[in-house]
């Protein structure tokens, strides 16, 4: 009579385990889609060769557009009093005058927005100086695209006007 229960007990917990290892499937009810079937659609002359950043970037969320100043560290003066219009057509225009000398500088020309649509290059004769795009400011970059450090990293701001 034990060996009879104890058989059943096992034959049971046998099914159980079987029932619970079973995956479960769906039914789907319309056609399938085969996802190797999906062919991107040919680029056109409105398709841009530079890949747009997804979501909210400074490019297409900030009013980026306008007339930024700063007076940023010189080695042989006391600054250059920079003034920097960025418009939306992607062109600049650069005043830098040296403070304490007779000398001015203008330079003009384009510039391109950076894969994350975060940061700007700047295109001209002259200046190939590259911009942290921020909320009515702009952050000066080093050559290599980096935030600048050290205890004058605050005179790379300019403030839009």
């Amino acid at each position: 009579m034990m060996k009879n229960k104890m058989l059943i007990m096992a034959a049971g917990t046998a099914l159980f385990l079987v029932s619970c290892s079973k995956e479960k499937t769906t039914e789907t009810t319309g056609p399938t889609i085969d996802s190797t079937a999906i062919q991107p659609a040919p680029a056109d002359s409105l398709t841009t060769a530079t890949p747009k950043a997804v979501g909210d970037t400074s490019e297409n969320a900030l009013d980026w557009a306008g007339t930024y100043e700063a007076v940023v560290p010189c080695a042989d003066c006391p600054g250059i009093k920079t003034s920097l219009t960025l418009n939306y057509d992607k062109t600049f225009i650069i005043n830098e005058e040296y403070i304490d000398r007779n000398s001015k500088n203008q330079d003009k020309g384009t510039f391109t927005w950076d894969t994350t649509g975060g940061s700007i290059t700047l295109k001209g004769q002259t200046a190939k100086y590259k911009y942290k795009v921020g909320e009515n400011a702009l952050y000066q970059l080093d050559m290599d695209g980096n935030e600048i450090t050290g205890p004058n990293k605050d005179l790379y701001i300019f403030k839009k006007k």
